[in-house]
């Protein structure tokens, strides 16, 4: 295996949500610090590869206080990319497979052969587990407007700043910010379908992510204002999906957009249960695709 190791870390309780289980935002500062970490082991960078396009993310098993985090990471040329990079999170103390990620990169293809041979030791097979399931491989690449938006049904569902603590090591905001974005407008998102916050509370359910892909198009930086515009975009049996966009307020240019698969958990007994036939017929007619 030629894996390394890039990442030890730990549950915070401050970093768990309404469901008792760390929050999606803190999957992705975790995957974003390992993907650092690799890039400095192995000798990876923007020069060599051009920027990261797409980080496809999959939740396999709750992680809650305490537990104890390792990510691994390795690049897959049999992967969905050109390039991938994937990055694996287990419970520390068991091995279990927590999240995986998957990071798409589109060199030149007359730099495909050299990169092979330069990142060798590095390699490693495609994992099935970490393949994208419920969203289409490829980088959002459309630019909607925020008003073409609202006329397809989408709505505003947040609004905030950046600000200087959002930023990574190039002055950007980074993943966490965007997707801390997304989780607290996602609310008002579900408030929209009959899976309201009252419903979930007397049925004992919560609000889940199973499958993420986040998508920068354009970069923030500190004291730009933004705001998220939300839709949903499809309806299965037990799951969902919906899109955000986030958007540079005064300007209103589009970021960065993330795809999301949805379901209801029941907290007892921590598993998926069938979404409403009420659910189901609702989401269907607010369908912004």
């Amino acid at each position: 295996m030629n894996a390394l190791e890039t990442l030890f870390s730990f549950v915070n309780p401050w970093e768990c949500d309404e469901n008792n289980h760390s929050n999606v935002q803190f999957y992705f500062s975790r995957f974003e610090e390992a993907d650092r970490q690799f890039q400095l082991l192995s000798g990876l960078s923007e020069t060599l590869v051009g920027s990261r396009r797409v980080r496809h993310v999959r939740y396999h098993r709750e992680l809650r206080v305490a537990d104890l985090i390792t990510v691994t990471s390795h690049i897959a040329f049999d992967g969905p990319h050109m390039l991938t990079v994937v990055h694996e999170m287990r419970n520390g103390a068991n091995g279990t497979l927590a999240a995986t990620a998957t990071d798409g990169y589109e060199p030149s293809i007359s730099a495909l052969k050299t990169l092979q041979s330069r990142l060798k030791a590095f390699q490693d097979p495609m994992p099935e587990e970490a393949a994208p399931r419920g969203l289409a491989v490829s980088p959002y690449s459309q630019r909607p407007t925020p008003a073409a938006l609202v006329e397809a049904g989408a709505r505003v569902c947040f609004r905030g700043t950046v600000l200087a603590r959002h930023l990574g090591p190039g002055n950007k905001a980074d993943d966490k910010f965007a997707i801390a974005c997304f989780t607290d407008g996602v609310a008002h998102v579900w408030e929209r379908t009959p899976m309201t916050h009252a419903y979930l509370t007397e049925n004992g359910y919560g609000r889940v992510a199973v499958e993420m892909k986040l998508t920068w198009i354009s970069p923030l930086k500190a004291g730009d204002p933004v705001k998220v515009i939300s839709g949903l975009t499809g309806v299965a049996d037990k799951t969902f999906t919906m899109r955000h966009h986030l958007f540079e307020a005064r300007t209103e240019r589009l970021a960065a957009v993330c795809d999301v698969v949805a379901l209801v958990m029941d907290l007892k007994k921590r598993g998926a249960v069938a979404l409403p036939d009420t659910a189901r017929k609702q989401i269907s007619g607010l369908l912004i695709d």
